[in-house]
């Protein structure tokens, strides 16, 4: 049962909102795998609105339990509603939750409280985090400030217990390391504290009368931090520092307010190793924007329902799909945290109801699933996790440099690692700088919609499609003409229904790729095209027919002659390789790391090479009989030259495919699609045009030629032509029968040839002998 569940709270932030779809999406993922067989996981949500009383409060929501008889054995009573919480964020809530939570042994795991008291399992013991304690951030900002030679500075934290310790560390590590600090500023812990403006006054005082201290190490929180700001930014004595930002607030650009960053000065950060976010980007890029669709999710619903109201307002110039926009930036490289906390629940539950019916009788309880998630070893990105003794996952920080990118972005995700030792970099997903210092995150490129080689291409498949709308309607105003009926009628149609669809699958092959784009790209491009080049044999097939000279194979052909049933046949041939190939192996979105050094291609991989081969080389083998065919009958009457250009049209697809081949091998980058784009728009247009627009200039402009009488003319001269090569030492008859040419629907009747005039056989050579018909 998913739902959630609103409290009074003041302070609303996008980045918590974010942080609780993490863990959503996280569920979701590992109840779609099956990893936990006949059992999914839930999740209930409420906010601790930053308050340790609003969070006591919600979290007596999981502790009610059932009205159960004393003497019911164990396994058998009933569970808590809740059997595990995640969060929460700040140390002080999650010191005051576990204590609650402990009472009846529900595990907690936080994915952001770091204060080292939580390490005493004696007091907490069923606490439990997926980051690193204090002390380690600690360590990491004594070595920034020694490394830089910053031996005077200034010091401001929280006073809450989390606070207090950093403070505690800070002071005995900084005097083994020759770091004194002149002052030391704590702001009350609750923002309605009426102490806490003197607070700010007298933090505001001490760094701008303490003119040789240019560093302040803060580990106050990002709303103290804005209150800081907004006061001491207004004396140009207090701007200019350089900030060491603990990871309360080291993401948290809120905390300038109206001020820019170079009023601030320098800002560096901490915060806890990155991750691959591109799953929770997918997720939230694809998120229904619609409120109303979230009402088991109020929070989601409220941020969904101000952006509606912004845009209404005229406040945001896009549609409210940049709602999920506005997600995606508040995304953090520290959100996988959270779906750690999740996957050692979910390898917990997995460990426990191996050999047990979890979901009847021998229902989980908080107690045991809290010793298997202590000894639970999870997988994440190819890396495996185990908490340690005290319930801690170590995964390490990042330093941050906060970044003006431009007058309106600020970047805090700039990674600085100048380690005394190489630190290897995460290949996949991180390249090193020029001068092997820092870890830098690797792009992903792919073809977006709004690149110039990309807009090109979809304006030639527009043209392309309108191109064959209008012939459609030219063939149906004029479907009595000899030149459409010599278009062989309803296949005619057929063949430009599926050239429609062959532009259309263009627009597939563009964007970030999906898994339903990447499935639906090849199987629309191979049916359509498979369609177009069966209508096509089809045609060649019938006028040949209608031409046959010898009378035997003729009535043979007649026979197999079956065009719809043909078209069919090979239509469905190519159903059955696409319907293989996405049932065994369908293609799928990938970050490919073959491409640049600095970047990841994101494209699709058709995984079956052998099924992408035969895909296309289906289409070869109809399309070289359809060659073979048309090529028979090039010399045919003018009237009926579709051969012809049925010859050309193939021969400008063998020519592009035949190239296809190995630049598609070797072009791996961004623009790797539109490389099919373009040999696709190439064959469709050659079969457009060579097929269709030659007739319907016919039609529209010399319409003298699109008689009936001029079409018997043409055959006429035709055959006694034939019968004049007969000198030559070539005979051909010239009996010839135009049945089957037209729609049966609408036959006319066979062009009548004037027989020829009949001699002596001691007559010119020139004259037909009498003997001939």
């Amino acid at each position: 049962m998913n739902s959630s569940e609103d409290r009074a709270c003041n302070r609303f932030t996008v980045a918590r909102l974010v942080q609780s779809l993490i863990m959503v999406q996280t569920v979701e993922e590992i109840n779609k795998s099956g990893e936990l067989g006949n059992l999914t996981l839930g999740y209930h949500i409420v906010d601790s609105c930053a308050d340790v009383t609003t969070a006591l409060k919600n979290a007596m929501s999981f502790m009610k339990r059932n009205t159960a008889d004393p003497s019911m054995d164990g396994e058998k009573k009933p569970s808590p509603p809740v059997l595990a919480v995640i969060g929460g964020y700040y140390s002080e809530i999650s010191i005051a939750v576990t204590r609650l939570l402990n009472l009846e042994n529900i595990p907690q795991v936080s994915y952001g409280s770091t204060c080292g008291q939580l390490c005493d399992k004696t007091r907490f013991p069923s606490f439990m985090r997926t980051v690193p304690e204090d002390d380690h951030q600690v360590r990491a900002i004594i070595s920034i400030l020694t490394r830089n030679q910053w031996t005077w500075v200034g010091l401001v934290a929280t006073d809450s217990e989390a606070g207090r310790y950093a403070v505690e560390r800070l002071q005995e590590h900084g005097k083994n390391n020759n770091i004194c600090f002149a002052f030391i500023s704590i702001l009350p812990e609750v923002l309605v504290d009426k102490s806490l403006e003197d607070c700010i006054s007298d933090t505001v005082k001490s760094i701008t009368e303490n003119r040789n201290v240019n560093v302040i190490v803060s580990f106050a929180k990002a709303y103290h931090m804005l209150d800081l700001f907004r006061s001491l930014l207004k004396d140009p004595r207090g701007r200019g520092k350089v900030w060491i930002a603990s990871d309360n607030w080291s993401e948290s650009t809120k905390v300038l307010g109206e001020w820019s960053l170079s009023d601030v000065g320098t800002v560096f950060g901490i915060i806890f190793k990155s991750g691959n976010t591109e799953r929770y980007r997918e997720y939230l890029q694809n998120l229904d924007v619609d409120p109303d669709h979230h009402k088991n999710n109020t929070f989601l619903s409220k941020y969904l329902k101000i952006k509606q109201k912004e845009q209404a307002r005229g406040e945001t110039g896009k549609p409210n799909a940049n709602a999920s926009e506005g997600l995606v930036q508040k995304i953090y490289p520290s959100g996988v945290n959270v779906e750690l906390a999740v996957r050692a629940i979910a390898k917990a539950v997995a460990d426990l109801c191996v050999n047990r019916d979890c979901r009847t009788t021998q229902r989980l309880q908080p107690l045991e699933l809290r010793v298997a998630m202590r000894e639970a070893k999870f997988d994440m990105d190819g890396k495996t996790y185990m908490f340690d003794r005290r319930g801690d996952l170590n995964i390490g920080y990042d330093v941050i440099q906060w970044k003006q990118t431009s007058p309106s972005q600020l970047d805090v995700h700039y990674i600085i690692a100048d380690a005394a030792e190489c630190h290897p970099c995460n290949t996949t997903t991180e390249y090193s700088s020029l001068g092997r210092d820092r870890c830098l995150r690797k792009m992903v490129v792919f073809m977006k919609w709004d690149d110039i080689y990309h807009e090109i291409l979809l304006a030639f498949t527009a043209l392309g499609a309108l191109l064959t709308v209008i012939v459609g309607i030219i063939f149906l105003a004029h479907w009595n003409t000899p030149v459409v009926r010599a278009s062989v009628g309803p296949i005619c149609l057929l063949l430009l229904f599926s050239l429609f669809f062959t532009f259309a699958s263009v627009t597939l092959f563009g964007g970030k790729p999906k898994l339903w784009q990447c499935q639906a790209q090849q199987v629309v491009f191979g049916l359509s095209f498979t369609l177009c080049i069966s209508c096509i044999m089809v045609k060649s097939f019938k006028i040949i027919l209608a031409f046959e000279f010898d009378p035997s194979v003729k009535r043979v052909l007649k026979k197999l002659y079956k065009p719809y049933i043909i078209i069919a046949l090979c239509f469905l041939g190519q159903v059955l390789i696409c319907a293989l190939w996405l049932a065994l192996k369908s293609p799928e979105p990938e970050l490919d790391k073959t491409a640049e050094r600095t970047e990841r291609l994101y494209t699709c991989n058709e995984t079956s090479l052998v099924a992408f081969g035969a895909m296309l080389s289906y289409i070869g083998l109809l399309a070289l009989i359809c060659f073979g065919i048309a090529f028979k009958g090039r010399k045919l009457p003018q009237s009926y030259n579709d051969a012809k250009f049925i010859t050309f049209s193939m021969l400008i697809y063998f020519i592009c495919w035949i190239i296809f081949g190995p630049v598609y091998v070797s072009f791996k980058n961004q623009y790797c699609p539109a490389v099919e784009m373009v040999v696709i728009l190439i064959s469709a247009y050659g079969i457009l045009f060579c097929q269709f627009i030659t007739k319907c200039y016919i039609i529209l402009f010399k319409q003298k030629a699109n008689t009936k009488s001029a079409f018997l003319r043409d055959v006429r001269n035709f055959s006694l032509g034939s019968v004049k090569d007969e000198k030559d030492g070539d005979f051909v008859s010239p009996s010839l029968s135009l049945e089957g040419i037209q729609n049966p629907a609408l036959d006319v009747e066979p062009p009548v040839i004037d027989p020829p005039r009949c001699q002596s056989q001691h007559s010119s050579s020139d004259v037909l002998p009498c003997s001939l018909p």
